[in-house]
């Protein structure tokens, strides 16, 4: 994609926070600007074209800000040719236990009210009914924040929630990583701590452990690459049940 298209985008997805106050605005514009995920989330065409999406642990609502710009974009013809079209949202609801970041999510997005539905809760104690009718489940940078009979039991919810064919991401933190798992540990107990939670103890594992997990709840597993730098630590794991 050009730069003058991604450019468009970031503005476009961040300027969504500016009536959630600065903070919330210039979290949003480094956090989609720097973090390659979100690129890479519509580059590699990973979502299927229309989508009920729920995103658990969703902060202040990046994913949806940044699907919806995207789909914006492509409406309005500013798209670039060789990506595939971005998601139509048929709906998207998000869940976070932080009460600023849902206030903050709930305002930036406050015009697509009817899309998405920003709940504060807690995602260990969700149910299966509590997903609602559902294509794609995105668990981003989340599930080490539970313990391990935590993130089991959320995982086969997910399961049972989705449809034959249903997705999941996950993007997890992979102990194999070495060192620069240590730094992106550290990094994420920081902005923990600068975004208002108390530091938590870590649940982390071995990317082989993750996707031994997800295969053995009946998911097909592959990773997808995050890059270099911080999100080279991580693996974005993309689990589909079968049709």
């Amino acid at each position: 994609m050009s730069d003058t298209v991604l450019r468009a985008l970031l503005d476009a997805a961040s300027a969504t926070y500016r009536p959630a106050g600065p903070f919330a605005y210039h979290f949003a514009r480094g956090k989609l600007g720097a973090d390659p995920l979100f690129r890479l989330l519509l580059q590699r065409g990973m979502f299927p074209a229309a989508a009920r999406v729920v995103d658990l642990g969703c902060g202040q609502g990046l994913l949806a800000s940044w699907l919806l710009a995207a789909r914006h974009l492509y409406e309005c013809g500013r798209w670039a040719r060789e990506w595939p079209a971005p998601p139509k949202l048929l709906g998207l609801r998000g869940v976070d236990r932080n009460p600023r970041e849902v206030a903050r999510a709930r305002r930036a997005l406050a015009g697509d009210a009817a899309i998405v539905e920003i709940r504060q809760g807690d995602i260990a104690t969700l149910e299966t009914a509590d997903f609602g009718p559902v294509d794609v489940v995105t668990i981003l940078d989340v599930l080490h924040y539970l313990d391990f009979a935590a993130q089991e039991s959320l995982l086969r919810k997910v399961r049972d929630a989705l449809p034959a064919g249903g997705r999941l991401f996950a993007r997890v933190g992979n102990t194999d990583a070495g060192l620069p798992h240590r730094v992106s540990t550290a990094v994420d107990l920081a902005v923990a701590f600068a975004r208002g939670h108390r530091l938590p103890r870590l649940y982390c594992r071995s990317s082989r452990s993750w996707i031994a997990l997800l295969e053995g709840l009946g998911f097909s597993v592959h990773g997808e690459p995050m890059g270099t730098g911080r999100s080279f630590a991580n693996v974005m794991l993309v689990a589909q049940l079968p049709l």
